[in-house]
Protein backbone atom coordinates (compact mmCIF):
# COMPACT_ATOMS: atom_id res chain seq x y z
CA UNK A 1 0.00 0.00 0.00
CA UNK A 2 1.12 3.56 -0.57
CA UNK A 3 1.71 6.53 1.91
CA UNK A 4 -1.89 6.72 1.49
CA UNK A 5 -4.09 4.68 -0.01
CA UNK A 6 -5.84 7.27 -2.63
CA UNK A 7 -2.08 6.93 -4.01
CA UNK A 8 -2.19 3.51 -4.29
CA UNK A 9 -2.46 1.72 -8.10
CA UNK A 10 -4.15 -1.17 -5.92
CA UNK A 11 -6.80 0.94 -3.84
CA UNK A 12 -6.84 4.47 -5.06
CA UNK A 13 -10.34 3.62 -7.24
CA UNK A 14 -11.89 2.92 -3.61
CA UNK A 15 -10.19 6.19 -2.10
CA UNK A 16 -9.07 8.14 -4.58
CA UNK A 17 -10.63 10.28 -7.25
CA UNK A 18 -8.50 10.84 -10.37
CA UNK A 19 -9.87 14.09 -11.34
CA UNK A 20 -9.22 15.49 -8.03
CA UNK A 21 -5.69 14.12 -7.51
CA UNK A 22 -4.65 15.65 -10.71
CA UNK A 23 -4.82 18.96 -8.93
CA UNK A 24 -2.63 18.26 -6.46
CA UNK A 25 -0.09 16.61 -8.33
CA UNK A 26 3.58 18.15 -8.04
CA UNK A 27 3.38 19.50 -11.61
CA UNK A 28 -0.09 21.03 -10.97
CA UNK A 29 1.22 22.89 -8.26
CA UNK A 30 4.18 24.32 -10.01
CA UNK A 31 2.05 24.91 -12.93
CA UNK A 32 -0.51 27.28 -11.18
CA UNK A 33 2.35 28.97 -9.30
CA UNK A 34 3.95 29.62 -12.30
CA UNK A 35 0.32 30.78 -13.24
CA UNK A 36 0.30 33.63 -10.28
CA UNK A 37 3.86 34.41 -10.92
CA UNK A 38 2.72 35.65 -14.80
CA UNK A 39 -0.18 37.56 -13.36
CA UNK A 40 2.06 39.07 -10.58
CA UNK A 41 4.25 40.67 -13.52
CA UNK A 42 1.70 41.59 -15.65
CA UNK A 43 0.29 43.92 -12.99
CA UNK A 44 3.06 45.14 -12.10
CA UNK A 45 3.91 46.13 -15.24
CA UNK A 46 0.37 47.96 -15.95
CA UNK A 47 1.32 50.30 -12.98
CA UNK A 48 4.87 50.78 -14.02
CA UNK A 49 6.21 48.78 -11.68
CA UNK A 50 8.18 46.58 -13.69
CA UNK A 51 9.19 47.00 -17.90
CA UNK A 52 6.61 45.65 -19.97
CA UNK A 53 8.74 43.34 -21.78
CA UNK A 54 9.90 41.82 -18.87
CA UNK A 55 6.18 40.89 -17.86
CA UNK A 56 6.11 39.38 -20.97
CA UNK A 57 8.74 37.69 -20.92
CA UNK A 58 7.42 36.33 -17.29
CA UNK A 59 4.30 35.18 -19.13
CA UNK A 60 5.76 34.06 -22.38
CA UNK A 61 7.73 30.80 -20.16
CA UNK A 62 4.67 30.49 -17.54
CA UNK A 63 2.80 29.42 -20.58
CA UNK A 64 5.25 27.22 -22.32
CA UNK A 65 8.08 26.85 -19.95
CA UNK A 66 8.66 23.25 -18.50
CA UNK A 67 9.95 22.47 -14.62
CA UNK A 68 10.30 19.09 -14.17
CA UNK A 69 8.94 19.01 -10.06
CA UNK A 70 11.62 16.26 -9.44
CA UNK A 71 14.29 18.41 -10.18
CA UNK A 72 13.23 20.60 -7.23
CA UNK A 73 13.13 18.05 -4.20
CA UNK A 74 16.16 18.75 -2.86
CA UNK A 75 15.82 22.47 -2.57
CA UNK A 76 12.46 22.05 -1.41
CA UNK A 77 13.71 19.94 1.49
CA UNK A 78 16.41 22.58 2.56
CA UNK A 79 14.21 25.50 2.25
CA UNK A 80 10.53 24.29 3.67
CA UNK A 81 8.79 25.39 0.42
CA UNK A 82 9.56 24.87 -3.26
CA UNK A 83 9.34 28.46 -4.43
CA UNK A 84 12.76 29.66 -4.32
CA UNK A 85 13.70 26.26 -6.37
CA UNK A 86 10.85 26.88 -8.86
CA UNK A 87 12.13 30.51 -9.25
CA UNK A 88 15.59 29.07 -10.27
CA UNK A 89 14.49 26.79 -12.88
CA UNK A 90 11.42 29.72 -14.10
CA UNK A 91 14.53 32.16 -14.67
CA UNK A 92 16.21 29.44 -16.66
CA UNK A 93 13.56 29.35 -18.69
CA UNK A 94 13.46 33.05 -19.45
CA UNK A 95 16.93 33.12 -20.40
CA UNK A 96 17.80 36.52 -20.29
CA UNK A 97 18.94 37.45 -16.57
CA UNK A 98 17.92 41.06 -16.97
CA UNK A 99 14.42 40.24 -17.28
CA UNK A 100 14.51 37.53 -15.31
CA UNK A 101 15.34 39.49 -12.38
CA UNK A 102 11.82 41.36 -12.05
CA UNK A 103 10.44 37.81 -11.77
CA UNK A 104 8.56 37.65 -8.40
CA UNK A 105 9.64 41.29 -7.51
CA UNK A 106 8.00 41.93 -3.63
CA UNK A 107 6.33 38.63 -3.24
CA UNK A 108 7.13 36.09 -0.62
CA UNK A 109 6.76 32.39 -1.14
CA UNK A 110 3.20 32.35 1.27
CA UNK A 111 1.68 34.29 -1.39
CA UNK A 112 2.55 32.55 -4.05
CA UNK A 113 2.12 29.01 -2.75
CA UNK A 114 -1.66 30.26 -1.17
CA UNK A 115 -2.96 32.43 -4.78
CA UNK A 116 -1.97 29.16 -6.52
CA UNK A 117 -3.80 26.81 -3.73
CA UNK A 118 -6.87 28.85 -4.59
CA UNK A 119 -6.82 29.03 -8.67
CA UNK A 120 -6.40 24.81 -7.70
CA UNK A 121 -9.45 24.86 -5.27
CA UNK A 122 -11.53 26.68 -7.23
CA UNK A 123 -11.35 23.81 -10.26
CA UNK A 124 -12.03 21.33 -7.21
CA UNK A 125 -14.99 22.64 -6.27
CA UNK A 126 -16.35 23.26 -9.19
CA UNK A 127 -15.91 19.57 -10.13
CA UNK A 128 -17.46 18.65 -6.44
CA UNK A 129 -20.32 21.25 -7.32
CA UNK A 130 -20.74 19.00 -10.55
CA UNK A 131 -21.12 15.89 -9.34
CA UNK A 132 -23.70 17.03 -6.01
CA UNK A 133 -25.41 18.35 -8.38
CA UNK A 134 -26.19 15.19 -10.01
CA UNK A 135 -26.71 13.59 -7.08
CA UNK A 136 -29.20 15.70 -5.96
CA UNK A 137 -30.84 14.85 -9.10
CA UNK A 138 -30.87 11.50 -8.66
CA UNK A 139 -31.72 11.91 -4.84
CA UNK A 140 -34.89 14.10 -5.74
CA UNK A 141 -36.17 11.59 -8.42
CA UNK A 142 -36.02 8.67 -5.52
CA UNK A 143 -37.57 10.53 -3.43
CA UNK A 144 -40.65 11.60 -5.59
CA UNK A 145 -40.65 7.90 -6.96
CA UNK A 146 -40.94 6.63 -3.58
CA UNK A 147 -43.02 9.14 -2.14
CA UNK A 148 -45.83 6.93 -0.84
CA UNK A 149 -43.95 3.29 -0.78
CA UNK A 150 -45.03 2.89 3.12
CA UNK A 151 -41.55 1.82 5.30
CA UNK A 152 -41.32 1.54 9.12
CA UNK A 153 -39.30 4.32 10.53
CA UNK A 154 -36.75 3.60 12.79
CA UNK A 155 -35.22 5.66 16.23
CA UNK A 156 -32.51 4.18 17.87
CA UNK A 157 -32.26 1.37 16.27
CA UNK A 158 -35.99 0.06 16.88
CA UNK A 159 -39.33 0.14 14.81
CA UNK A 160 -41.38 3.28 15.09
CA UNK A 161 -43.79 4.59 13.30
CA UNK A 162 -44.70 4.63 9.79
CA UNK A 163 -42.99 6.48 7.64
CA UNK A 164 -42.40 6.06 3.37
CA UNK A 165 -39.11 5.41 1.75
CA UNK A 166 -39.50 8.96 -0.22
CA UNK A 167 -39.04 10.67 2.90
CA UNK A 168 -36.01 9.07 4.09
CA UNK A 169 -34.64 9.55 0.87
CA UNK A 170 -35.60 13.58 1.49
CA UNK A 171 -33.97 13.46 4.52
CA UNK A 172 -30.71 12.40 2.93
CA UNK A 173 -30.72 14.93 0.26
CA UNK A 174 -32.13 18.09 2.80
CA UNK A 175 -28.27 18.69 3.80
CA UNK A 176 -27.00 17.96 0.87
CA UNK A 177 -28.92 20.68 -0.76
CA UNK A 178 -27.71 22.97 2.03
CA UNK A 179 -24.33 22.06 1.01
CA UNK A 180 -24.89 23.00 -2.09
CA UNK A 181 -26.16 26.28 -1.71
CA UNK A 182 -23.34 27.26 0.57
CA UNK A 183 -20.92 27.16 -2.59
CA UNK A 184 -21.31 29.93 -3.91
CA UNK A 185 -21.15 32.46 -0.26
CA UNK A 186 -18.18 30.20 0.15
CA UNK A 187 -16.26 30.92 -3.23
CA UNK A 188 -16.95 34.51 -3.13
CA UNK A 189 -15.79 34.23 1.01
CA UNK A 190 -12.74 32.06 0.57
CA UNK A 191 -11.42 31.66 -3.09
CA UNK A 192 -9.30 35.13 -2.47
CA UNK A 193 -5.66 36.27 -3.63
CA UNK A 194 -2.87 36.14 -1.31
CA UNK A 195 -0.49 39.42 -2.14
CA UNK A 196 0.86 40.99 1.03
CA UNK A 197 4.60 40.51 1.05
CA UNK A 198 7.21 39.42 3.62
CA UNK A 199 5.03 40.21 6.77
CA UNK A 200 1.66 41.36 5.35
CA UNK A 201 2.59 45.16 4.19
CA UNK A 202 3.05 44.94 0.68
CA UNK A 203 6.24 47.74 1.51
CA UNK A 204 7.85 46.31 -1.42
CA UNK A 205 5.19 47.10 -3.99
CA UNK A 206 5.12 51.02 -3.06
CA UNK A 207 2.55 53.25 -2.90
CA UNK A 208 0.87 51.26 -5.82
CA UNK A 209 0.77 48.14 -3.96
CA UNK A 210 -3.24 47.65 -3.47
CA UNK A 211 -4.06 48.80 -7.01
CA UNK A 212 -1.08 46.06 -8.15
CA UNK A 213 -3.17 43.29 -5.84
CA UNK A 214 -6.42 44.62 -6.99
CA UNK A 215 -4.99 44.41 -11.15
CA UNK A 216 -3.83 40.50 -10.07
CA UNK A 217 -6.98 39.73 -8.36
CA UNK A 218 -9.47 40.84 -11.35
CA UNK A 219 -6.55 39.00 -14.31
CA UNK A 220 -7.18 35.65 -11.67
CA UNK A 221 -11.16 36.21 -10.95
CA UNK A 222 -10.25 35.82 -7.10
CA UNK A 223 -11.56 38.21 -4.20
CA UNK A 224 -8.53 41.00 -2.60
CA UNK A 225 -9.31 41.04 1.00
CA UNK A 226 -9.26 43.94 3.10
CA UNK A 227 -6.13 42.09 5.45
CA UNK A 228 -3.46 39.57 4.64
CA UNK A 229 -4.45 36.21 5.47
CA UNK A 230 -0.99 34.99 5.90
CA UNK A 231 -2.26 33.74 9.35
CA UNK A 232 -5.65 33.98 9.61
CA UNK A 233 -6.81 30.46 7.80
CA UNK A 234 -10.35 30.48 8.50
CA UNK A 235 -11.01 30.53 5.23
CA UNK A 236 -9.29 26.78 4.05
CA UNK A 237 -11.21 26.00 7.40
CA UNK A 238 -13.89 26.64 6.21
CA UNK A 239 -13.37 24.59 2.88
CA UNK A 240 -12.22 21.87 4.76
CA UNK A 241 -15.57 21.94 6.98
CA UNK A 242 -17.76 21.81 3.88
CA UNK A 243 -15.39 19.10 2.61
CA UNK A 244 -16.37 17.30 5.56
CA UNK A 245 -19.97 18.21 6.04
CA UNK A 246 -20.53 16.99 2.36
CA UNK A 247 -18.95 13.40 3.10
CA UNK A 248 -20.41 12.92 6.69
CA UNK A 249 -24.28 13.79 4.79
CA UNK A 250 -23.38 10.72 2.41
CA UNK A 251 -22.10 8.91 4.67
CA UNK A 252 -25.26 8.76 6.69
CA UNK A 253 -26.99 7.46 3.28
CA UNK A 254 -24.29 4.94 3.23
CA UNK A 255 -24.89 3.86 6.95
CA UNK A 256 -28.55 4.06 6.56
CA UNK A 257 -28.32 1.64 2.93
CA UNK A 258 -25.62 -0.62 5.03
CA UNK A 259 -28.79 -1.20 7.38
CA UNK A 260 -31.14 -1.57 4.76
CA UNK A 261 -29.47 -4.03 2.74
CA UNK A 262 -28.86 -6.67 5.86
CA UNK A 263 -30.10 -9.89 4.72
CA UNK A 264 -33.00 -9.77 7.69
CA UNK A 265 -34.11 -6.73 6.39
CA UNK A 266 -33.38 -6.43 2.89
CA UNK A 267 -35.66 -3.89 2.13
CA UNK A 268 -33.04 -2.17 -0.48
CA UNK A 269 -30.71 -3.79 -2.79
CA UNK A 270 -27.64 -2.52 -4.75
CA UNK A 271 -26.72 -3.86 -7.58
CA UNK A 272 -23.49 -4.90 -8.42
CA UNK A 273 -21.83 -5.63 -4.88
CA UNK A 274 -18.53 -6.44 -4.06
CA UNK A 275 -17.84 -10.49 -4.04
CA UNK A 276 -16.74 -12.50 -1.12
CA UNK A 277 -13.38 -14.84 -1.55
CA UNK A 278 -15.05 -16.87 0.77
CA UNK A 279 -18.91 -16.92 0.35
CA UNK A 280 -20.35 -17.17 -3.16
CA UNK A 281 -23.51 -15.87 -2.13
CA UNK A 282 -22.56 -12.50 -0.79
CA UNK A 283 -22.98 -9.16 -2.27
CA UNK A 284 -21.19 -7.10 -0.21
CA UNK A 285 -22.55 -3.14 -0.28
CA UNK A 286 -18.86 -1.75 -0.81
CA UNK A 287 -20.13 1.57 -1.99
CA UNK A 288 -22.09 2.10 1.07
CA UNK A 289 -18.95 1.05 3.12
CA UNK A 290 -16.72 3.38 1.43
CA UNK A 291 -19.52 6.15 2.00
CA UNK A 292 -18.98 5.77 5.72
CA UNK A 293 -15.16 5.21 5.55
CA UNK A 294 -14.48 8.64 3.82
CA UNK A 295 -17.05 10.39 6.26
CA UNK A 296 -14.97 9.08 8.78
CA UNK A 297 -11.60 10.04 7.18
CA UNK A 298 -12.73 13.50 6.27
CA UNK A 299 -13.78 14.08 10.34
CA UNK A 300 -10.75 13.07 11.27
CA UNK A 301 -8.69 15.57 8.93
CA UNK A 302 -11.01 18.55 9.51
CA UNK A 303 -8.94 18.39 13.24
CA UNK A 304 -6.04 19.07 11.52
CA UNK A 305 -7.07 22.11 9.71
CA UNK A 306 -8.21 23.65 12.92
CA UNK A 307 -5.26 22.85 14.61
CA UNK A 308 -3.88 24.83 11.84
CA UNK A 309 -5.51 28.15 12.91
CA UNK A 310 -2.97 27.97 15.29
CA UNK A 311 -0.95 30.26 13.47
CA UNK A 312 1.06 32.68 15.55
CA UNK A 313 2.41 36.35 14.70
CA UNK A 314 2.43 37.19 10.73
CA UNK A 315 3.60 33.72 9.30
CA UNK A 316 3.99 30.06 11.04
CA UNK A 317 5.94 27.76 8.37
CA UNK A 318 4.68 24.79 11.03
CA UNK A 319 1.23 25.50 11.23
CA UNK A 320 0.76 26.33 7.41
CA UNK A 321 2.52 22.91 6.73
CA UNK A 322 -0.30 21.10 8.82
CA UNK A 323 -2.58 21.99 5.98
CA UNK A 324 -0.69 21.04 3.39
CA UNK A 325 -0.79 17.36 4.79
CA UNK A 326 -4.74 18.09 5.62
CA UNK A 327 -6.30 19.85 2.57
CA UNK A 328 -5.70 17.83 -0.60
CA UNK A 329 -6.63 14.45 1.28
CA UNK A 330 -10.16 15.51 2.29
CA UNK A 331 -10.62 17.40 -1.51
CA UNK A 332 -9.61 13.81 -2.97
CA UNK A 333 -11.73 11.80 -0.64
CA UNK A 334 -14.59 14.20 -0.93
CA UNK A 335 -14.79 13.14 -4.58
CA UNK A 336 -14.18 9.97 -4.31
CA UNK A 337 -17.09 9.44 -1.88
CA UNK A 338 -19.17 11.48 -4.17
CA UNK A 339 -18.33 8.97 -6.80
CA UNK A 340 -19.27 6.06 -4.54
CA UNK A 341 -22.77 7.88 -3.85
CA UNK A 342 -23.45 8.29 -7.41
CA UNK A 343 -22.49 4.08 -7.75
CA UNK A 344 -24.78 3.74 -5.22
CA UNK A 345 -27.99 5.67 -5.65
CA UNK A 346 -27.35 4.28 -9.61
CA UNK A 347 -27.53 0.72 -8.40
CA UNK A 348 -30.16 0.88 -5.64
CA UNK A 349 -33.32 -1.06 -6.20
CA UNK A 350 -36.34 -0.57 -3.73
CA UNK A 351 -37.57 -3.74 -2.33
CA UNK A 352 -41.23 -2.55 -1.64
CA UNK A 353 -42.73 -5.98 -0.58
CA UNK A 354 -40.04 -6.71 2.19
CA UNK A 355 -41.19 -2.88 3.56
CA UNK A 356 -44.78 -3.81 3.52
CA UNK A 357 -43.42 -7.75 5.11
CA UNK A 358 -41.46 -5.57 8.23
CA UNK A 359 -44.51 -3.39 8.74
CA UNK A 360 -47.13 -6.65 9.09
CA UNK A 361 -44.53 -8.60 11.33
CA UNK A 362 -44.62 -5.72 13.92
CA UNK A 363 -48.60 -7.29 14.50
CA UNK A 364 -49.47 -3.29 14.43
CA UNK A 365 -47.56 -2.72 17.33
CA UNK A 366 -46.20 0.31 14.15
CA UNK A 367 -49.90 1.99 14.77
CA UNK A 368 -49.34 2.05 18.66
CA UNK A 369 -48.59 5.97 18.64
CA UNK A 370 -51.67 6.42 16.22
CA UNK A 371 -54.47 4.30 18.13
CA UNK A 372 -53.14 6.44 21.06
CA UNK A 373 -53.58 9.59 19.55
CA UNK A 374 -56.95 8.12 18.16
CA UNK A 375 -57.98 7.12 21.64
CA UNK A 376 -57.16 10.55 22.99
CA UNK A 377 -60.09 11.75 21.41
CA UNK A 378 -62.59 9.55 23.30
CA UNK A 379 -60.53 9.50 26.87
CA UNK A 380 -57.72 11.57 28.64
CA UNK A 381 -54.04 11.32 27.23
CA UNK A 382 -52.99 9.52 30.48
CA UNK A 383 -55.16 6.47 29.81
CA UNK A 384 -55.10 6.73 26.42
CA UNK A 385 -51.50 5.81 26.56
CA UNK A 386 -51.90 3.54 29.34
CA UNK A 387 -54.35 1.01 27.72
CA UNK A 388 -52.38 1.10 24.26
CA UNK A 389 -49.16 0.03 26.48
CA UNK A 390 -51.09 -2.39 28.14
CA UNK A 391 -52.33 -3.74 24.82
CA UNK A 392 -48.82 -3.82 23.49
CA UNK A 393 -47.93 -6.08 26.22
CA UNK A 394 -50.84 -8.21 25.63
CA UNK A 395 -49.67 -8.35 21.81
CA UNK A 396 -46.26 -9.51 22.34
CA UNK A 397 -47.43 -11.95 25.20
CA UNK A 398 -50.25 -13.56 22.78
CA UNK A 399 -49.26 -13.12 18.89
CA UNK A 400 -52.48 -11.11 18.33
CA UNK A 401 -52.42 -8.54 16.31
CA UNK A 402 -53.11 -4.74 18.07
CA UNK A 403 -56.09 -4.26 16.00
CA UNK A 404 -57.45 -7.81 17.59
CA UNK A 405 -56.27 -6.67 20.82
CA UNK A 406 -57.85 -3.05 21.03
CA UNK A 407 -61.06 -4.05 19.38
CA UNK A 408 -61.56 -6.05 22.33
CA UNK A 409 -60.57 -3.19 25.15
CA UNK A 410 -62.23 -0.59 23.61
CA UNK A 411 -65.69 0.35 23.79
CA UNK A 412 -67.23 2.47 21.38
CA UNK A 413 -66.57 3.26 17.62
CA UNK A 414 -63.34 4.00 16.07
CA UNK A 415 -62.36 3.93 12.44
CA UNK A 416 -60.15 0.73 12.51
CA UNK A 417 -59.57 0.59 8.76
CA UNK A 418 -58.29 4.21 8.93
CA UNK A 419 -56.13 3.80 12.08
CA UNK A 420 -54.00 0.48 11.12
CA UNK A 421 -53.78 1.87 7.10
CA UNK A 422 -49.78 2.57 6.64
CA UNK A 423 -50.62 4.70 4.17
CA UNK A 424 -53.09 6.38 5.94
CA UNK A 425 -50.98 6.93 8.82
CA UNK A 426 -47.78 8.29 7.02
CA UNK A 427 -48.32 11.87 8.20
CA UNK A 428 -46.21 14.45 6.34
CA UNK A 429 -43.85 11.55 5.21
CA UNK A 430 -45.28 12.07 1.47
CA UNK A 431 -45.60 15.31 1.21
CA UNK A 432 -41.77 16.12 2.61
CA UNK A 433 -40.95 13.75 -0.18
CA UNK A 434 -42.70 15.87 -2.83
CA UNK A 435 -41.29 19.24 -1.81
CA UNK A 436 -37.10 18.94 -2.44
CA UNK A 437 -37.02 21.80 -5.08
CA UNK A 438 -35.50 21.12 -8.45
CA UNK A 439 -32.61 22.42 -9.19
CA UNK A 440 -31.68 24.54 -12.24
CA UNK A 441 -31.83 22.99 -15.25
CA UNK A 442 -33.92 20.25 -13.87
CA UNK A 443 -37.68 19.01 -14.89
CA UNK A 444 -40.24 20.34 -12.07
Amino acid sequence: MAFHPADSPLYRDLFGDADLAALFTDAAEVRAILLVEAALAKAQAAHGIIPQDAAGAIERAAREGTVDPASLAAETAMAGVPIPAILKAFRHEIGDPTLAGFLHFGATSQDMIDTGLMLRLRQALTILETRLSAILTRLRALALAEADTVMAARTRGQIATVTTFGARVAGWADPLYRHHAQLAPLRQGAMCLSLSGASGTRAAFGPKAHQIAQHMADALRLTLPDQPWHTSRDRIADIGHWLASVTGALGRIGQDVLILTRNEIGEVRITGGGGSSAMPHKANPVAAEMLIALARANADAIGSLHHAQLHGEERDGAAWAQEWLGLPRMVVQTGAALRHAEALLTGLEVNRAAMARTLDATQGLVFAEAAKCALAQKMPMAEAASLVSAACATVRDSGQTLRVVLEQMVDGDLDWDTLFDPHAQAGDAPRRARALPPLPGDSP
